[in-house]
């Protein structure tokens, strides 16, 4: 069963019609195959309009669908011969970064992201995506290893942010990410990251900071959540939508200030409604970005990297 956010009621009440009518059957007097259309139609219409005026705070809930396309599916859908990659040498395996080597439209890369999981055992087990100090220093030994054998690197984000729990700080969760911060600036071969879903904080930054950085349509990314910035601002996280307006945190924004590069349209009514079409643009603005460094030295597109991130914002806001 589909799962709708609050604002797509009307949707919901529309598609409940068009399922009650396919279970039906004709006496004749009503045809229902034209009543079918007619609604479809209706629903194309309320998407469009709906998701057209789509405010900071429904697009956080967008961001956030449970039926968003994930890591797990994208590898699934855009690379062939993935060889997942286990552990950070030191302490465990982070089950919330999905790395490893594969091939990206002929070309070899270097996989990373962060996933969220799609059932309840999946979200245990990778920590609803909140990355601990070893994924993100797994996603550092495999960026050593990238630069190594001249692999591009392509990386996804969707978390919420990095954990904040007490183990985590004990192993050095401030250390780990700021050490994959600092590997993404000295990678000597191209690096491209795409936000998917949720861009978190730190916990975001440190598998982001590439040559070029693409964003899903509806994803967004911040520095601290609404709920958060409400708790911290007004004490109260009832204030989240106004939070989530103030920060600023929607892909138009993120494009003006050059925070990303690009932005991947998404079918009509979110990445959710059709998954494959929005992984096979979110493939196209990768082979495009790949594609702009071509021919690149290790040393210009380092070099490119920090210019990036040093005139970040100098656009300002209207």
């Amino acid at each position: 069963m589909r799962h709708f956010l609050d604002f797509e009621k009307p949707i919901a009440s529309l598609e409940g019609k068009v399922e009650e009518l396919r279970h039906m059957t004709t006496d004749g007097n009503i045809n229902i195959a034209d009543e079918i259309g007619k609604l479809q139609t209706r629903i194309e219409r309320e998407l469009k309009q709906t998701y057209e005026k789509l405010g900071a705070w429904e697009k956080v809930q967008v961001a956030r669908h449970p039926e968003r396309p994930k890591v797990r599916g994208i590898v699934d859908q855009l690379f062939e011969d993935f060889t997942p990659l286990a552990g950070d040498r030191n302490y465990a395996e982070d089950h919330a970064v999905i790395a490893g080597m594969a091939r990206f439209r002929g070309q070899s890369v270097m996989v990373m992201g962060t996933e969220k999981g799609s059932t309840t055992e999946e979200r245990i087990k990778c920590n609803f995506g909140m990355v601990r100090p070893e994924g993100y220093r797994k996603a550092t030994r495999l960026m050593e290893l990238a630069g190594r054998f001249g692999l591009p690197v392509l990386s996804f984000i969707d978390t919420a942010g990095a954990y904040p729990g007490r183990g985590a700080e004990e192993r050095g969760q401030a250390e780990a990410i700021a050490t994959s911060i600092r590997s993404c600036m000295r990678l000597p071969t191209p690096m491209v990251a795409a936000i998917i879903g949720e861009g978190g904080s730190g916990g975001a930054i440190a598998l982001a900071a590439g040559n070029r950085v693409v964003m899903f349509e509806h994803a967004i990314y911040c520095l601290i959540s609404p709920e958060g910035c409400a708790s911290i601002l007004w004490r109260s996280g009832e204030h989240a939508k106004d939070a989530a307006e103030a920060l600023r945190i929607t892909s138009d924004y993120m494009q003006k200030l050059g925070v990303v590069d690009d932005v991947v349209t998404e079918p009509l009514g979110g990445a959710h409604r059709d998954q494959v079409a929005a992984i096979t643009a979110l493939g196209d603005a990768f082979e495009k970005q790949l594609k702009s460094m071509a021919g690149m030295s290790s040393k210009d597109l380092i070099a490119d990297r920090a210019q990036k991130y040093m005139q970040m914002g100098d656009k300002g806001l209207a």
